[in-house]
């Protein structure tokens, strides 16, 4: 008996779907691989026939597509990635959210400079009446 009281040999494998456990075999491993291949397919065709349908209301799309993104994004983090709530995976929560805040602040910075130049910077017809 284990200290909380239960028969180890006994507990459920009541794992996420990203988790490995020590006696996962070698099947299960690509069962798991291959739940997520078939998710991340049917959200990619998903998004294709967002894209061309007449189904759903136009301003409605750019939403629907970025629902089916967000979607993708957690099947790839817990099929492919492994990234699960469990304790033992905080370093990887934490090196996940720092690639995130580095492509965040690349991102916005360079939008932002681009932005300041184009405000900033002469028109094209006037620079060109300068150089004359």
């Amino acid at each position: 008996m284990s200290e909380s009281g239960r028969d180890l040999d006994n507990v459920s494998d009541d794992t996420a779907p990203g988790e490995e456990s020590e006696r996962e075999s070698i099947g299960s491993g690509i069962r798991g691989y291959a739940i997520g291949l078939a998710l991340a397919t049917v959200l990619t065709a998903a998004s294709f026939w967002a894209a061309q349908t007449n189904l759903i209301y136009g301003p409605g799309i750019p939403v629907a597509l970025i629902a089916l993104a967000v979607a993708q994004m957690g099947v790839h983090l817990v099929f492919f990635l492994h990234i699960t709530t469990g304790p033992d995976n905080s370093n990887n929560v934490l090196a996940l959210a720092f690639g995130v805040l580095i492509v965040a602040l690349v991102l916005v910075g360079s939008i932002w400079i681009m932005t300041h130049l184009h405000h900033n910077l002469m028109p094209m017809g006037e620079m060109m009446m300068r150089q004359r």
